[in-house]
C-alpha cells in the first residue's frame, strides 16, 4: 500500500496536552495586570484504528507548577476501535491557571494508528463565543 510506511504507529505512549483554561486579554490595568478570560476544555481522546483497541492508562491534570490537581481516569479504561473518550474541566475550575495541562498515558497489544488526542478550549456567553483545539504531543512511547 502507497504511503504506508509512513504511517505512525505505536505500543503507546505519554502525551502531553495544552489546557487553555484562562487565557489573559485587552489591556494592562493599574496594576499592569491583562483582564483574564476563563475557558472551558474538553480533552478528547479518540482512538483511530480501525482494528485494534488501546487501553487508557490514566488522565492526569496538573497546574502552572507543575502540580497535579487531580486523576481523571484512576483505573485503567478500554477504548474499541474508533472509539472515543473525553473529560472535561468546566469554566469556573480555575485550578490548573495559564499553563495547565494533561498527561495521557495510553497503551496497546501490537503498534497501531497513533489516537488523536486534543483539547478543545472554549468560551459561550451571550453574543461572546471562543473555542480552539490545543493537539497533544508525544513525549515518551512505549509505555507499559
Amino acid at each position: 500500500m502507497a504511503g504506508a510506511e509512513e504511517l505512525r504507529q505505536s505500543k503507546g505512549q505519554l502525551v502531553y496536552v495544552p489546557v487553555y483554561s484562562h487565557i489573559w486579554h485587552g489591556n494592562l490595568d493599574s496594576k499592569q495586570k491583562p483582564q483574564t478570560l476563563l475557558l472551558s476544555s474538553m480533552l478528547s481522546i479518540r482512538n483511530t484504528d480501525p482494528q485494534a483497541g488501546l487501553t487508557v492508562r490514566s488522565v492526569r491534570y496538573y497546574d502552572t507548577s507543575g502540580k497535579m490537581v487531580r486523576e481523571f481516569m484512576p483505573d485503567p479504561s478500554s477504548l474499541g476501535p474508533m472509539a472515543s473518550t473525553d473529560v472535561f474541566v468546566e469554566h469556573k475550575d480555575d485550578a490548573g491557571g495559564t499553563g495547565a495541562n494533561f498527561l495521557v498515558e495510553w497503551s496497546a497489544e501490537r503498534p497501531i494508528s497513533e489516537p488523536i488526542i486534543e483539547t478543545v478550549n472554549a468560551y459561550f456567553f451571550g453574543p461572546h463565543s471562543l473555542a480552539f483545539t490545543s493537539p497533544g504531543r508525544a513525549i515518551t512511547t512505549g509505555t507499559k
